[in-house]
């Protein structure tokens, strides 16, 4: 076994497939700044609002008014130079920082494939994706550790799997929810819209395929026998997401070119080669079997940083594990864990500000203070609402207000359920600290949704 390990981890393979990813990676973060930028996000979410909900531990992280154009521009830099190889060590550390700053500014706009694009671009600090057809390499032409390319094939594995195991749920499965509510919705698609999508077994269909899917896919692409199969399904699966839910942005056309990484290094060759000539790049055609020249101990740093980061992206989705109550209702270890598409979940929620030394109390209107994207998420997410109060408490003390407590009037609904009481409105959440324990003043949820993951 010990054999078998050091064999692996000193095996080493044409940079191709490496080179192509880093190539496709810094065109869509490119892509993604330039979409971002010219349909105004950057002045609707973070310039206009007053209030920026921020993730725990990173309150200090938030927009640097006209600055925070600068920082949308130093990202889109840093792909293009990863996109090109040059000065890739600095261009996708400051890619990785510059994302995630973007990512961490407000926490209404969380998206699962920000956070992979973070991810990716984390892991790829830690890869040799330079050392072929980049400005930095010349015409040098390295081989790489294997190892290198399969941890990017593990990453999206995680992915996937979680994604598989997180729909063996009794409202995905039994329910066909809350697939049912968006198809249905979906009336206005030409041809299909208003037959099909309203079709219940098309619900279903669409509920199981969706699982099925999310949890062979993977595996169907390791295999080369079904790898172009599974390719295929890839593609149309994640366009036919596209068309019906185009809220979903860049993820489809993410994953679609990530699962490229999957096929031989021969395709990649073919790939790069069709960009030589398309650009008239003259790159010598005959490959120098040369291993990368680094010091060991840089290589030995990068696979152990690379395991551990594995570790963690297996650990982190089971961190619900740790909360009682049903995750959908609760949301505690709900993000970052690969859960995708799982809720539709909506709620209405206001503010009561009470000053408890003489009983002045004030009702918030939620539009004074929040634009309308943000009072959505606030309405029925418990940590929302928890650094809602503490903002609106803060503006109350600064009024003059004294002793103040806040409580909350919270509805929420979960797939198509009736809606129930979501915050206990006896608690004063001023009171109540944002930190990672269990949040005992949310409301029980009144029904039983079994799960696998």
């Amino acid at each position: 076994m010990k054999q078998n390990i050091l064999k692996y981890l000193n095996t080493n393979i044409p940079p191709f497939s490496l080179t192509v990813y880093r190539i496709g990676f810094g065109i869509l973060v490119m892509f993604s700044i330039i979409r971002f930028w010219s349909r105004g996000w950057i002045e609707k979410l973070y310039l206009e609002p007053d209030f920026h909900f921020t993730y725990l531990g990173f309150s200090w992280v938030e927009p640097l008014g006209l600055y925070t154009y600068l920082i949308f521009f130093i990202c889109f830099l840093s792909g293009l130079f990863v996109t090109i190889g040059y000065k890739y060590r600095f261009a996708i550390i400051t890619l990785f920082l510059s994302f995630t700053y973007i990512e961490l500014m407000d926490k209404t706009t969380y998206l699962n494939h920000y956070y992979l694009i973070s991810c990716i671009s984390l892991l790829m600090i830690f890869l040799p994706a330079s050392s072929y057809f980049s400005i930095d390499s010349a015409r040098n032409k390295f081989q790489i550790p294997r190892w290198s390319v399969d941890s990017l094939k593990i990453l999206l594995i995680i992915v996937y799997l979680y994604a598989g195991l997180a729909k063996i749920n009794s409202d995905w499965l039994i329910q066909a929810q809350p697939l049912k509510l968006w198809l249905k919705e979906k009336y206005s698609i030409p041809l299909i819209g208003d037959t099909l999508l309203q079709k219940e077994f098309i619900h279903y269909l669409f509920s199981w395929g969706g699982m099925l899917y999310d949890i062979s896919i993977p595996f169907l692409l390791l295999v080369k026998r079904t790898r172009i199969f599974a390719f295929v399904m890839v593609i149309v699966f994640h366009v036919l997401t596209r068309i019906l839910f185009p809220p979903i942005g860049m993820f489809p056309y993410i994953m679609i070119f990530s699962c490229i990484i999957f096929f031989d290094n021969s395709v990649h060759k073919k790939i790069l080669d069709f960009i030589s000539k398309s650009f008239k790049i003259n790159y010598n055609k005959i490959y120098e079997e040369k291993i990368l020249e680094k010091k060991s101990f840089i290589n030995q740093l990068s696979l152990i940083f690379v395991c551990i980061f594995l570790f963690v992206q297996v650990i982190f989705p089971l961190r619900n594990k740790f909360y009682p109550g049903e995750l959908l209702w609760t949301e505690q270890g709900y993000r970052f864990s690969w859960r995708v598409m799982l809720v539709e979940k909506t709620g209405y929620t206001t503010l009561k500000v009470i000053d408890q030394t003489n009983g002045k109390h004030i009702l918030i209107d939620n539009k004074d203070y929040l634009t309308e994207f943000q009072e959505k998420q606030m309405s029925f997410q418990s940590d929302f609402i928890l650094e809602y109060a503490h903002y609106i408490g803060d503006i109350y003390q600064k009024k003059g207000f004294k002793d103040i407590a806040v409580y909350a009037e919270s509805y929420v609904t979960i797939n198509g359920r009736p809606s129930q009481l979501y915050i206990d409105p006896t608690v004063n959440l001023y009171k109540q600290n944002r930190s990672l324990k269990n949040k005992e003043w949310i409301m029980p949820f009144k029904y039983d949704i079994k799960r696998f993951l």
